[in-house]
C-alpha cells in the first residue's frame, strides 16, 4: 500500500521506512496505571462536541475521546502517525493523502474508515452548521476523496503552509454513530469514540466523568507507555475561581490552576499548605503565550472610532492594578504575539500609560464634548456610554478601577452580568460593547482567524472585535505560502505592529508559568507538565501513587509533614529526554 501511495501523489510518504514508533520522552517510567483525579474546570460547556463550543476545557474533553489523523512529537513538534498510519503530500503541495491504520478501531469494534474522516469534513463544511472557526483552516479544502476504506485523498485550492497541520489535527468522529443526528445538537449519552477515554456521566452544569479505555486501539504503542494513566478523570465546574478554590482546599478537588495572583501570594496558608499536604509550584516550560484584553465592538459606536480606543487604553491603569492587586506578577502586555520578540528583536509597539489628559485630548479630538449639567460627555447628542458585558464577579473590583476612571472623563460604563451560556450566545452573535476576553497562544502561529477582515462577519468566530484593515489581509495571505517559520514570524511581527496601532483590544496582562496546587497523592514526570502544555496536559501524564497516597492520608491523620517538593520546575533544567 505504500507503494501505491508514494505513486499516486507522486511524493515521498512519511513516516519513513526506518521510523519508529518510539516512547514518550515527558512521559516517566515510573508512572503506575489507576486511581482518579478530579479537576477543577470552569465554563460548564453548552455542548460537548467542540466543533460547536470552542471551550477549553470542552476541547479538552472532546481531544480525549476523539483522534486526528496525526500527533505530534512532545519535544520535537513533528508529526507522528494518529488514525493515519502513514501519508503523502504531492510535489505541488496540492493534494494529502492519508491511510488510515489498519487497527484503528472505534470503541464499538467498528474500523475507522475513509469515509468517517469524509463525514466529519463535510459536517465542518456544511453551512449550517455552527463550526465557526474550524472552517477557517479547513476551508481552503474541497469535499475530500474516499479511495478505499482504508485512503482518503484531500485536493487544496490554494497552498499554505498550515495545510498539513490542518488536515492533520481535526479530530475524526463516528460516521455510523452519528450520521442521523443534527451535528449543532449531537447526543454523546453513549459515545462512540476512538480515543484514550470515553465519557461515562454527566451531571449538567457540575461535573462529567471521564473512564480510561482499557481496550483502546493504540495502547499498546511504545508511544502511549507510561501516558494516560489515569482510569478516571473528573472535570468538576465552578461558577467561579474562588468557588472551586474553596472546593479544593476541602478536598472536593485533586488539582487547582492558580489564575488569581491574590490566592497564590496571600492564601494558600495553614495548615495544609504549611504541613505540604499540598504541594504549590511554580512551572516554566515552552507553553506559548497568548494575550486578554477588554475586546471592543469596533462593529458599532463609539468603539468604531480609533480615538475613543485609544483614549479607553489611556484610562485603564494596568500598572497600579498589577502593584496593587496582584502583587506585580503580570508582565503588561505590549504585543498580541508576545513569544516573537526577544532582547535581540524587541516589541517597538505603543505603550498606553495611563494617563487622563492624554486620553481627554483624544476624546476632544473625536469631537466629545462634557454637557454642562450632567458632565458627561457627548456628540452630536449622544452621551459617551457603553456597557460591559462580564460573566465573572471575580473581574468587578478591576472594573470598579476602570470605572472610576471612566467617570472622571464623562464616560458611563454599566455592568451587564450574564452566565457563561448567556454570554457565549452574544460573543457568537457579535452582540456586545465590551468584554474581557483571553486567548491562548499557539506553536504554530496562524493570525488568519482572529485577524482577516472576512472573519469579522462570519458568526461564531474568533474576530469578535469586527477587525478590518487591507494591509493585514495581505499579510496574511502572504504567510500562507510562506513555508520559513523564521519569514512567517517576522510578517506575524509587522500583522502586529498594525493591529496594536489599531487598539482593537486594551490590552491587560500576562504571565510565563504555569501556577499549580495539587493535593500530595500523584505522581509526575520530572517535567510535571508537557514542553508547550499547560495545565491541561498533565492529564496525560500525572498518576495516582497509591504510596503518596497513604503517605498524605496518615499525615493527616496524625497531623505529621509531608516531604517539601520543590517550588519552581523550570523544563530546561530538568528535562532528560532518553534516546530514541
Amino acid at each position: 500500500m505504500l507503494s501505491v501511495l508514494t505513486a499516486r501523489t507522486d511524493s515521498d510518504s512519511f513516516p519513513k521506512e526506518d521510523w519508529q514508533d518510539r516512547p514518550d520522552p515527558i512521559a516517566s517510567p515510573y508512572a503506575e496505571p489507576g486511581g482518579i483525579l478530579r479537576f477543577a474546570a470552569f465554563q460548564p460547556p453548552k455542548s460537548l462536541n467542540a466543533y460547536i463550543d470552542s471551550n477549553t476545557y470542552t476541547r479538552q474533553v472532546f481531544g480525549m475521546m476523539y483522534e486526528t489523523l496525526l500527533n505530534t512529537d512532545s519535544d520535537t513538534m513533528e508529526f507522528t502517525p494518529g488514525l493515519a498510519a502513514r501519508w503523502s503530500i504531492s510535489a505541488d503541495k496540492s493534494t494529502y493523502t492519508f491511510e488510515i491504520d489498519h487497527a484503528a478501531r472505534w470503541s464499538d469494534g467498528i474500523p475507522v474508515t475513509a469515509d468517517d474522516v469524509k463525514w466529519t469534513f463535510d459536517q465542518i463544511m456544511d453551512p449550517k452548521n455552527a463550526t465557526g472557526s474550524a472552517k477557517v483552516s479547513l476551508g481552503v479544502f474541497d469535499s475530500p476523496e474516499a479511495l478505499s476504506p482504508s485512503i482518503i485523498r484531500f485536493r487544496a485550492k490554494e497552498s499554505h503552509w498550515r495545510n498539513l497541520l490542518a488536515l492533520g489535527s481535526f479530530e475524526i468522529m463516528p460516521r455510523h454513530a452519528f450520521q442521523n443526528q443534527d451535528f449543532n445538537r449531537l447526543d454523546f449519552d453513549s459515545p462512540v469514540v476512538s480515543g484514550p477515554y470515553v465519557l461515562s456521566s454527566v451531571k449538567e452544569q457540575i461535573e462529567i466523568r471521564m473512564s480510561k479505555r482499557h481496550d483502546w486501539w493504540a495502547g499498546s504503542k511504545p508511544s502511549a507507555r507510561n501516558t494516560m494513566n489515569l482510569d478516571t478523570v473528573v472535570f468538576r465546574y465552578f461558577s467561579d475561581n474562588e468557588n472551586a478554590f474553596e472546593a479544593f482546599k476541602k478536598g472536593q478537588v485533586d488539582v487547582y490552576s492558580v489564575y488569581t495572583a491574590r490566592i497564590w501570594a496571600n492564601e494558600t496558608i495553614g495548615e495544609r499548605f504549611d504541613k505540604n499536604w499540598i504541594v504549590k509550584r511554580l512551572v516554566r516550560n515552552h507553553k506559548p503565550i497568548g494575550f486578554q484584553g477588554f475586546a471592543m465592538n469596533m462593529r458599532r459606536p463609539p468603539f468604531d472610532d480609533l480615538r475613543v480606543r485609544k483614549a479607553l487604553a489611556h484610562l485603564v491603569d494596568r500598572e497600579t492594578m498589577n502593584r496593587t492587586m496582584m502583587f506585580n506578577a503580570y508582565f503588561l502586555h505590549r504585543s498580541y504575539f508576545e513569544d516573537l520578540y526577544t532582547p535581540e528583536i524587541p516589541c517597538e509597539n505603543e505603550n498606553f500609560d495611563f494617563n487622563i489628559a492624554r486620553a481627554r485630548n483624544l476624546l476632544h479630538e473625536a469631537g466629545y464634548r462634557p454637557n454642562q449639567q450632567t458632565g458627561l460627555l457627548e456628540k452630536d447628542g449622544r452621551t459617551l456610554s457603553f456597557s460591559f458585558l462580564t460573566r465573572d464577579g471575580g473581574a468587578d473590583k478591576f472594573l470598579a478601577v476602570c470605572a472610576n476612571a471612566f467617570n472622571e472623563v464623562g464616560i458611563r460604563m454599566r455592568i451587564e452580568r450574564k452566565d457563561f451560556a448567556s454570554w457565549m450566545r452574544d460573543m457568537d452573535e457579535y452582540n456586545f460593547d465590551i468584554t474581557w476576553a483571553s486567548w491562548s497562544g499557539s506553536v504554530f502561529r496562524d493570525p488568519e482567524s482572529m485577524w482577516h477582515s472576512k472573519e469579522a462577519d462570519r458568526p461564531s468566530g474568533n474576530n469578535i472585535t469586527g477587525f478590518k484593515d487591507q494591509r493585514v489581509d495581505t499579510l496574511i495571505e502572504q504567510q500562507k505560502t510562506t513555508f520559513s517559520i523564521t519569514e512567517r514570524n517576522a510578517i506575524c511581527r509587522e500583522i502586529d505592529r498594525i493591529i496594536a496601532a489599531a487598539v482593537p483590544y486594551v490590552l491587560l496582562w500576562n504571565t510565563d508559568v504555569t501556577r499549580l496546587l495539587y493535593w500530595d497523592k500523584f505522581g509526575t514526570p520530572a517535567t510535571v507538565l508537557s514542553k508547550f502544555g499547560d495545565e491541561r496536559s498533565l492529564l496525560g501524564y500525572w498518576w495516582y501513587d497509591t504510596d503518596s497516597a497513604a503517605e498524605l492520608k496518615a499525615a493527616m491523620t496524625s497531623g505529621d509533614v509531608l516531604p517539601q517538593r520543590s517550588g519552581l520546575v523550570d523544563f530546561d533544567n530538568v528535562y532528560r529526554p532518553s534516546a530514541p
